[in-house]
Parts: C-alpha cells; sequence; structure tokens
C-alpha cells in the first residue's frame, strides 16, 4: 500500500510531465527533491499501473507519446503565455487590421481575439486561421506558401509577398529569441523574413514572447530593437536588456499572470 509521501511524489512527477512533456530521471530528481533511485522506484509504480511510459531513458505520460514539437511547446509556459496573450490583446479594438505570424504564444493571443469584432487578420498560421474564422464579422487572409507540417505555418517567398500588399495596424510576432546585442531573431531565415515583412507593413510593431527568450540568441534575425515598439512579456528582463531597450525607444509591457 502506497503511502502520503509516496503518493505525493507520485503526483509531482505527474504534474511535470504533463507540464514538460518527457523528462529524464535526473531531471525529475531535481524537480521532486528526491534521489534518482527513489524517482526510478515510482516511476517503476507508474509504469506497471500505466501511467507513465519510459522511452530512452526519460519518463513521459502515455497520451504524449505522439504528440507534436509544437503541441509539446503549446503546454511549456502555458500559464506566462497566457497571461501575455490576454495583455497583448488589450492593444486591440473592434475594427483593427492585424498581422499575425506563427507561433504558440500568438495561438493563445489570437483565442483572446475571439472577443473582438469586426477585425482584418492576415496570417500564415492556419491554427490562428482557423481559431478566428468565425469571428463576427471578421475576415481572415492567409498567407499561401510552403506549410511546415509540425506548426501549420506557410513561409516562403510566396507568403512574404502576399503580405507587403497590405498595410495594417498592428504586427503581433512570436519570436525565437531576443538577444541583447543582435535583437529579435528566429531559427530558421524563411521565419526571419515574414517577421521582417510583418513588421515593415506594420503601424504597431509587438513582440510576444514569455520571459525564457531574453539571452537567448538563434539563426536568424528577424528586425531591429529599433523596429519593435512594444514588447510584452511576463517578467522584467536583465538590467542590461532596459538600457538596450530604452535606447531603442522600446515599450516593455509586463503581464501579470
Amino acid at each position: 500500500m502506497k503511502n502520503l509521501k509516496t503518493l505525493e511524489r507520485h503526483a509531482k512527477i505527474v504534474t511535470a510531465l504533463r507540464q514538460h512533456g518527457s523528462l529524464s530521471v535526473a531531471e525529475l530528481s531535481a524537480l521532486a527533491g528526491v534521489s534518482e533511485e527513489t524517482v526510478r522506484r515510482d516511476a517503476k509504480m507508474l509504469e506497471d499501473g500505466g501511467s507513465v511510459l519510459k522511452l530512452h531513458g526519460s519518463l513521459a505520460l502515455p497520451h504524449n507519446m505522439g504528440e507534436t514539437n509544437y503541441e509539446r511547446r503549446m503546454r511549456e509556459f502555458a500559464p506566462e503565455k497566457l497571461a501575455i496573450a490576454r495583455a497583448a490583446a488589450q492593444m486591440v479594438r473592434d475594427g483593427d487590421s492585424l498581422i499575425i505570424d506563427t507561433g504558440t504564444t500568438t495561438t493563445f493571443f489570437a483565442r483572446e481575439l475571439r472577443q473582438r469584432r469586426n477585425l482584418t487578420i492576415i496570417t500564415n498560421s492556419t491554427e490562428i486561421a482557423r481559431t478566428l474564422a468565425d469571428v463576427a464579422g471578421s475576415k481572415v487572409l492567409l498567407a499561401g506558401g510552403e506549410m511546415h507540417g509540425d506548426s501549420g505555418g506557410t513561409y516562403g517567398p510566396t507568403a512574404v509577398e502576399f503580405i507587403s500588399k497590405f498595410r495594417v495596424k498592428h504586427a503581433f510576432l512570436s519570436i525565437t529569441a531576443l538577444d541583447v546585442e543582435a535583437g529579435p531573431m528566429n531559427n530558421s531565415l524563411e521565419e526571419a523574413e515574414f517577421a521582417a515583412m510583418a513588421v515593415s507593413c506594420a503601424t504597431h510593431r509587438v513582440i510576444i514572447a514569455d520571459s525564457s527568450k531574453f539571452g537567448l540568441t538563434s539563426f536568424a534575425r528577424a528586425c531591429r530593437w529599433s523596429d519593435v515598439e512594444v514588447i510584452v512579456t511576463e517578467k522584467s528582463p536583465s538590467p542590461e536588456f532596459f538600457t538596450k531597450l530604452r535606447e531603442s525607444g522600446t515599450r516593455l509591457v509586463i503581464a501579470q499572470a
């Protein structure tokens, strides 16, 4: 029979796997504050009961084994992304026009926009397009191009050329990394080129990104700091970033979780 401490550890393990998708024994040990040997014993009990699965030295919940990388990222920092999305949505009024790029935080943001009316949405995200397609009085324009199967985003010259035809009030961008020297960055040149064009088409340029993106770097620069009017995040960045943003004239909005 399991004692209370064992049940509490098992609950912690399942909660951690629900939040992170899959974790190693060492990672679970650190999160639960117990030895790796204890985690192994708990994992065996949970596995025997069908609650978790082992895979290449890691543990995962059974229903997470087939999830895509994008689905996993949707769960990571979900409370923070939701708070950011809600704060960013306050900037949008009925009747506004927006370009929204593909990303997990922008997907949360799109869900918050369902409360608005008569929007014109231009996006390269099939998920965001579906989310907003039936909002009362709104129009959704989906950029063509090569689809990335994981995220459902469309990229390439066709997508960039399509959005170049428009002038919108807002561009809301979900960025991979915020490098204090290089600026906002994305994982691929295609993503960066789409973001750069979105910035050039918008009166107000907003990056919505959780605080884990600060201090990261990536492959391709999307734009300069001076191109960004507002960054919405959930936690204050380092003093170094504060200085850079002040010099660039970029306003920081801290969302309340």
